[in-house]
């Protein structure tokens, strides 16, 4: 019997375990219905965040638990599929970058800082620019190999190591890369090793030295503005590229399959909805009653969360409803 293996299940089971835990805690403690799914958002993204630092961790031991190293295509592959199916769910509850924007919304609110809107066509704009940044990331590859055009950029092996010509594709990875990682890092604080997203693409990509200050600006710029603008990196990140696009063309209205959808009829037209968006899509409040269709949603849910009117907006997957609005206004019988 290979006990790594058997180790690195328990691990596993027991990481889940805490994140069922924490779920039901929330359930069970937090009786204000507009912050609930919000605090349910907080420990599953915490969950992802230790899975995703226990999964990277193969990349400095393959040795350890007998498991290879692994491989960063399959990773980015599954990341991408995943939008097809539920969207951009892994923005809104499970990326590491989107984790620790969100909790500095939690401090600037706890200090009542008010946050900064960005104007609608800029956004948009910010949006489409996504799509632009991921093709110029998904055709470099290809720029750089009739630029030095070996037999290594056929390698199925540097495919899914990301290695090689394919190297380009690892900086799409970066907004799972935790501030905390099992290699050496960018600062070292009493032997933890401390990074933060592309800044290690930075360094490489524009060398030692002026890599580091740039690094440190992007570090810096990011910071301040995630604390000023909500999820800020989230509306131009190349990595949340929803595939959600494909849904307005025939034969594909299906996807993605995990939605927000609407009830027109009961809705007074309140703007909830459009002012607790992290991301300010406008969609769920101008579009009529069915699924929105959009592919600047994260499906975070803050919007359902927040309406204050009954069965007015819903999470579905499919036709099931998952989540729908309460009117949280009016306690209930049993609060």
């Amino acid at each position: 019997m290979d006990w790594g293996i058997v180790g690195d299940i328990l691990r596993l089971t027991a990481l889940g375990g805490l994140g069922v835990a924490g779920v039901i805690a929330v359930l069970i403690w937090k009786k204000n219905r507009s912050t609930r799914v919000t605090f349910l958002r907080f420990v599953i993204q915490a969950t992802a965040l230790a899975a995703i630092f226990y999964v990277l961790s193969y990349t400095v031991s393959p040795a350890s638990g007998g498991l290879p190293p692994i491989m960063f295509l399959y990773v980015m592959v599954a990341v991408f599929a995943m939008t097809i199916v539920l969207g951009r769910v892994f923005c809104g509850w499970l990326c590491p970058f989107g984790f620790i924007m969100d909790l500095e919304s939690q401090i600037r609110r706890a200090a009542k800082i008010r946050y900064r809107i960005v104007p609608d066509k800029f956004n948009v704009a910010l949006h489409k620019s996504r799509y632009v940044i991921l093709l110029v990331f998904l055709l470099l590859p290809v720029v750089l190999w009739f630029s030095d055009p070996r037999p290594i950029m056929v390698s199925p092996l540097m495919a899914q190591l990301l290695a090689g010509h394919y190297r380009p594709y690892s900086v799409l990875l970066d907004p799972l890369i935790p501030f905390i990682v099992p290699w050496k890092g960018q600062v070292i604080v009493d032997q933890v090793n401390l990074t933060y997203p592309y800044a290690l693409s930075i360094i490489t990509y524009a060398g030692t030295n002026i890599g580091q200050i740039l690094a440190i600006a992007f570090v810096g710029t990011t910071l301040a503005g995630a604390f000023a603008v909500r999820r800020v990196w989230c509306r131009f990140c190349p990595t949340g590229a929803s595939l959600a696009v494909v849904n307005r063309f025939k034969g594909f209205k299906w996807a993605p399959i995990l939605h927000i959808s609407k009830d027109e009829e009961k809705c007074t037209k309140c703007g909830v909805c459009k002012r607790v968006c992290p991301v300010q899509v406008n969609e769920v409040y101008e579009q009529k009653s069915g699924k929105i269709i959009t592919s600047q949603c994260m499906v975070c849910a803050r919007c359902v969360e927040m309406c204050p009117y009954e069965d007015v907006l819903m999470v579905k997957l499919g036709s099931k409803t998952l989540f729908k609005s309460r009117n949280w206004l009016e306690p209930s019988r049993n609060e």
